[in-house]
């Protein structure tokens, strides 16, 4: 199964309160934070909730 690696690139701060509730739900606290997730949809949702705060890529 591929994983996302996902990387905390822009802060929260002065964004929508579902935005700061989806970095925290994937993990993310700070800048420079990153975690790998299984790649499901439920994940692929969230990370386009807040692309604009993050970057992202498939690894094996």
């Amino acid at each position: 199964m591929a994983r996302l690696k996902v990387t905390q690139t822009r802060s929260t701060i002065g964004g929508k309160q579902n935005q700061r509730d989806t970095m925290r739900s994937l993990g993310l606290k700070r800048i420079g934070d990153v975690v790998v997730k299984d790649d499901r949809p439920e994940i692929r949702g969230m990370v386009t909730t807040v692309a604009h705060l993050v970057t992202f890529e498939e690894v094996d």
